[in-house]
C-alpha cells in the first residue's frame, strides 16, 4: 500500500491536506484501475473524528478501493467553515480525477463518504458543484468537481436539526446560503446517486435530517438506497470492535455494522 500526506489548495487559495491509501500496482489484475473513495470524517465541526477516517479508508482498501482521508476546515481555523469545507471536497475530487492516471483511478468512479458534519460538507460539496453562483465565483466546471457517488453516514443536513441547541458564540460560523444551512434545498437532479444510513434512535444528528434529505433526492428523481437502523446512536463508524473507544461499548453493533457491505453491494450495481 502506498500512503501519502498531501498538501492540496482548494479554489479560495486554502491549504489543506489529504492522507492517501493506494493499493500496490499489480499489472497482471483484471481490473487495471480502481474507484477512489474520498473519507470525510465527522467531528461536530470542532474536530475530526479519528474512528470515521482511516478504519472506513482501510475498509474499503480491502475490498480493491484507493481511498483517502480529507481534512476540511474547522471553527478554529482562520476564516469561515462555507464555502472552504466544500470547496476541499471539490478540490479533491477534481485533483483526482486529473491525477486519475497517475494513481489507477477510474476518473469516473470518484465516490465521496461523510459522516455526521461530514456528511453535511459532502452534500454542500455536491450543491457547490451544480451551483452556477459558486461555479462562476471560483471558476470550476461541474463535471471536473462532481462525485460520480455519495455515501453519507448518519448525516447532519439541516443545521436546525439537531438534539441540542448551537453553542454560545458558533453562530457566527453558520453559512450565509440558506441552501448551505440546509443541504436538502441544494438537491437537484444532478446531484449524485447516494446511500444514506442512519440509527433511528440518534440523540445528536434527528433522524429527520436523512428523512428531508432522501424525500428531496426522490422528488428530484435522483437515486437513492436508505437504510435506518433502529438502534445505534451517533457515531458508530463502522460498528465493529476495532472502532470502540473505551466506556462506549454501544458502538460494538452487530447489526448496524451490516450498513458497509450493504455500501459496497451498492456500489458495485451504481459502478456496473
Amino acid at each position: 500500500m502506498k500512503t501519502e500526506n498531501l498538501t492540496l489548495t482548494n479554489f479560495n487559495g486554502r491549504q489543506f491536506k489529504v492522507h492517501t491509501y493506494f493499493l500496490a500496482d499489480n499489472p497482471k489484475l483484471v481490473e487495471k484501475v480502481k474507484p477512489l473513495i474520498i473519507v470525510i470524517p465527522g467531528g461536530s465541526f470542532d474536530h475530526l473524528s479519528l474512528r470515521e477516517g482511516e478504519p472506513v479508508a482501510l475498509a474499503y482498501a480491502s475490498h480493491g478501493y484507493n481511498s483517502v482521508v480529507m481534512e476540511y476546515n474547522l471553527v478554529q481555523d482562520p476564516g469561515k467553515i462555507y464555502p472552504d469545507a466544500g470547496l476541499d471536497v471539490l478540490t479533491t475530487v477534481k485533483y483526482f480525477r486529473d491525477h486519475a492516471a497517475e494513481y489507477q483511478i477510474d476518473p469516473h468512479k470518484i465516490i465521496t463518504i461523510g459522516f455526521s458534519a461530514g456528511g453535511h460538507v459532502a452534500s454542500s460539496a455536491n450543491y457547490m458543484a451544480n451551483s452556477e453562483k459558486y461555479q462562476s465565483q471560483f471558476n470550476y466546471e461541474a463535471k471536473n468537481v462532481r462525485p460520480d457517488r455519495t455515501i453519507l453516514g448518519y448525516p447532519l443536513i439541516n443545521i436546525e436539526h439537531i438534539g441540542f441547541p448551537i453553542p454560545d458564540g458558533e453562530e457566527k460560523d453558520m453559512p450565509d446560503d440558506p441552501k448551505l444551512q440546509d443541504s436538502a434545498l441544494g438537491v437537484t437532479r444532478e446531484t449524485p446517486a447516494t446511500f444514506i444510513f442512519q440509527a433511528w434512535d440518534d440523540p445528536v444528528v434527528l433522524i429527520s435530517n436523512s428523512i428531508e434529505y432522501l424525500k428531496t433526492l426522490h422528488d428530484n428523481g435522483v437515486r437513492c438506497e436508505v437504510h435506518l437502523f433502529t438502534r445505534g446512536g451517533h457515531g458508530f463508524s463502522l460498528a465493529r470492535p476495532e472502532v470502540v473507544e473505551e466506556g462506549n461499548a454501544w458502538q460494538n453493533n452487530p447489526h448496524a455494522t451490516h450498513w458497509f457491505n450493504l455500501s459496497l453491494e451498492w456500489l458495485q450495481q451504481e459502478l456496473a
